[in-house]
């Protein structure tokens, strides 16, 4: 999901990047069934929400109850696995009204028929930053309102590198590396054999996921992750494992332990996160801070995705009309500001960029000044086939099995050629 600007985008894009978190594992009571009515015969509306965020949304929740005489029943769910569960829960009666998803999403559920387009007003509309609001249209249709964004950013250990000796770009990264590996500790490290994170340097040589359309969208049909610049990219990225400057246990599914693990056990000077991590990392007591991610090479700097985080209605509903109408209620200001102090998932309203209680926030900070540099994940259905091939690919480069031309053309073929069987 680009976030410009900060103060022209704390107020544009900015906020419209989150402190949100990949949910952890989905909760053990949340297959419990949703119904249109409670026991004692009043309306009922079930409401999935992330793990560990219902918090969140207590008071607001508690409030629309006694405004519009009806029960509302909060489960939580791990966020990015309910599009999943609601196919099968949905039809078989047992899923939520109101739903919480990633933006990248949207495109899918759509297609599917999973989540109902929403008559939300212009007005309502307006309150949110233009790429968290983009990422819940389709076809010119509204299918969710945006709560919070996410965005990676730098994290750095204030015990190793001070804030006024940070380097300024990758190349100095690089060279900082160079002096502090020894085998056991590192200087910058991140998970580049993810197309999440590899995108960052790629797209700032002029690669990119799909081309964009007249009016903003995507283009399936125009794959530019094997251009000369996302090659260029690759090489760059190439070169810190050639070079031992990564260690060879971040490679693969249990990379992002081992490289949270260096971080907080202070044997990595800086890494390549998200907001998700605030909270773990402060747990641990590591003494930490944050800011964009470097520029790189040729002058321009690191970019990332936005990830959109929203409340959509089931299909399956059987109350979409005041689903709605708390999926509105939620996503106003005010109870997105008080969502925000309570979980510290910025917010994606625009109004709340200036707001004293976010815009003090180091971290909100940091994720609005790299929003500048951001760009929206793209949110059709195709780009559930990206993921894996763009993945494979670069772990081929990142281990030495490949070059990286090769790697990323056989990765373009296999997305064109899934995109075609599935989606065409």
């Amino acid at each position: 999901m680009k976030f410009k600007k900060y103060m022209g985008i704390m107020s544009g894009i900015a906020l419209s990047l989150s402190l949100v978190a990949c949910g952890p594992q989905e909760n053990d009571e949340a297959n419990s069934d949703a119904s249109d009515t409670s026991d004692n015969g009043n309306v009922e509306l079930v409401v999935w929400e992330d793990v560990e965020k219902s918090v969140g949304i207590k008071d607001a929740v508690a409030k629309f109850e006694e405004e519009n005489d009806v029960t509302v029943k909060v489960v939580e769910k791990a966020y990015a696995q309910q599009i999943e569960d609601l196919r099968l829960d949905g039809p078989a009666g047992t899923g939520p009204d109101v739903l919480t998803m990633p933006g990248d999403q949207i495109g899918t559920a759509v297609t599917e028929g999973l989540i109902t387009e929403l008559n939300v007003a212009e007005d309502v509309q307006s309150i949110y930053t233009d790429a968290a609001m983009r990422s819940q249209i389709v076809d010119n249709k509204v299918y969710g309102l945006p709560k919070a964004v996410e965005t990676t950013m730098l994290f750095y250990n204030k015990d190793l590198v001070a804030e006024d000796e940070l380097p300024e770009t990758l190349d100095d990264w690089y060279d900082y590396s160079k002096e502090v590996t020894d085998g056991g500790n590192f200087g910058f490290l991140a998970l580049f054999d993810q197309i999440y994170y590899a995108q960052s340097v790629m797209s700032g040589y002029g690669g990119y996921i799909f081309g964009k359309t007249e009016d903003g969208g995507f283009e399936a049909t125009d794959i530019g992750l094997n251009n000369d610049g996302a090659v260029e990219g690759a090489q760059y990225i190439q070169k810190f494992y050639q070079e031992g400057l990564f260690p060879a246990g971040i490679i693969g599914e249990q990379g992002i332990n081992v490289l949270e693990g260096l971080f907080t056990e202070g044997k990595a000077a800086a890494i390549i996160s998200g907001p998700w991590n605030i909270d773990p990392f402060t747990q641990a007591g590591v003494n930490f801070g944050v800011a964009k991610l470097p520029a790189l090479s040729n002058g321009e700097n690191m970019s990332s995705f936005i990830g959109v985080k929203s409340y959509n209605v089931s299909s399956y509903s059987k109350q979409a009309e005041l689903a709605e109408k708390l999926v509105v209620f939620l996503a106003n200001e005010e109870n997105s500001k008080t969502r925000y102090e309570v979980t510290k998932e910025v917010p994606a309203v625009q109004a709340l960029a200036d707001d004293p209680v976010v815009a003090e926030s180091e971290a909100a900070k940091a994720v609005a000044e790299q929003s500048q540099f951001s760009e929206l994940m793209p949110n059709i259905p195709a780009m559930n086939e990206v993921w894996t091939p763009a993945d494979a690919a670069l772990q081929t480069i990142a281990t030495g099995k490949a070059e990286p031309k090769p790697a990323l053309d056989q990765a373009v073929e296999t997305i064109k050629g899934q995109i075609e069987a599935k989606h065409q």
